[in-house]
């Protein structure tokens, strides 16, 4: 498909740059098939489910992936970015470098360098492989436990370009982007729709007979990259790690087997338990890297409703859920959300999918 056509005018004003508080009384627009669009908030979401439904959360925590070093050469000096996207093996991590160009196979980059991290006040690491769109193959010279202290000392949250662009990253930040049900330490980027919810909100769903269930995916650095492509087609998705345990797909699979439904918070849910489903809609436990790049015409297998937030023109996500609802119900329902001030990505409003059923092309509301 044309990329072209998931594109949208943005206000820069309607980009939060912090969270609501408390955080569930960030705004809810529910979008139904047939172009059905109400406005509420995000504590009203027990209202729209039932006894049997089960929610998936993504547990994945944040980390400081976003690293500040010092590239030596032949005496000279350059300044060198480094967002970890996925981890490689117990000391490396593919990483997206900026300035790209500065850094060379090979080359050695000293991070941090002050403090007592690991004893020596820095984190060292060389660049053992170059790819494309400026990512490489950073080899630490500390490994497992000792680096994720290291990174964790040194290390600064990677903030979605378009808030760091406004503003620096601070303490707040450590709290704002990250759950609070976080507990699987590994990613770059926080499963943002999971950041609406508050300890009490999880205990009026939990009252109302709703099931509560963790999947694992480390969201990577790539989830912030532009589709540059003209054409769907020619976008290549950047893998992230994801875990679905067999205890969590069997008792998915009994929701549905009840006439329950599954309702993922977050794309990133969404997609983990999409790869871990085969064409029945059985879900399967499941381990390792996924790719998978949903676009109209896929056909969903096992999930029944998303919640998410606001995403960015000619997205990956917006073309996820033009999937999900239909491309004409979500450029109708992001029209309305700007028009009604919405606040939009991270840090604003979220969205409560239902999904579009097809049949053959025609899709039916």
């Amino acid at each position: 498909m044309r990329v072209d056509l998931f594109d949208f005018d943005l206000p820069e004003e309607r980009i939060a740059l912090r969270p609501m508080e408390p955080r569930d009384h960030a705004r809810l627009l529910r979008v139904r098939p047939g172009h059905l669009l109400e406005d509420h908030h995000v504590y009203d979401l027990p209202d729209f489910l039932q006894p049997g439904d089960a929610l998936v959360f993504n547990d994945t925590k944040v980390i400081p992936a976003q690293l500040e070093g010092i590239r030596e050469r032949s005496g000279n000096i350059s300044q060198v970015s480094a967002t970890l996207h996925m981890r490689a093996g117990p000391d490396r991590w593919k990483a997206f470098l900026r300035p790209a160009k500065r850094v060379k196979q090979g080359d050695r980059i000293r991070f941090g360098g002050s403090g007592d991290t690991c004893l020596l006040g820095a984190l060292d690491a060389t660049v053992a492989e170059k790819g494309e769109a400026g990512e490489a193959l950073l080899v630490f010279d500390f490994s497992g436990p000792a680096l994720d202290q290291a990174i964790a000392a040194v290390g600064h949250i990677p903030l979605p370009p378009y808030i760091a662009s406004k503003r620096a990253e601070d303490e707040r930040d450590r709290t704002d982007y990250q759950t609070v049900y976080a507990r699987e330490e590994g990613a770059v980027a926080a499963p943002t729709a999971g950041l609406h919810f508050t300890q009490g909100l999880l205990e009026k769903i939990k009252a109302k007979g709703i099931e509560e269930h963790f999947v694992t995916l480390h969201v990577g650095a790539g989830t912030f990259l532009p589709v540059k492509a003209d054409d769907t087609a020619d976008h290549k998705m950047h893998s992230e790690i994801g875990h679905v345990t067999q205890a969590t797909a069997d008792a998915l699979n009994a929701v549905h087997a009840r006439g329950g439904r599954i309702i993922c918070v977050g794309t990133t849910s969404l997609r983990l338990i999409e790869s871990a489903a085969d064409e029945d809609g059985r879900i399967h436990a499941w381990s390792g890297a996924t790719d998978i790049f949903i676009t109209p015409g896929y056909r969903f297998r096992a999930v029944d409703m998303l919640m998410t937030n606001f995403h960015l023109p000619r997205s990956t996500l917006f073309m996820l859920v033009s999937a999900f609802c239909g491309l004409d119900t979500m450029r109708n329902a992001y029209d309305h959300a700007i028009a009604n001030k919405y606040r939009f990505y991270s840090y604003g409003d979220a969205s409560l999918l239902e999904r579009l059923e097809f049949h053959g092309n025609a899709e039916l509301s």
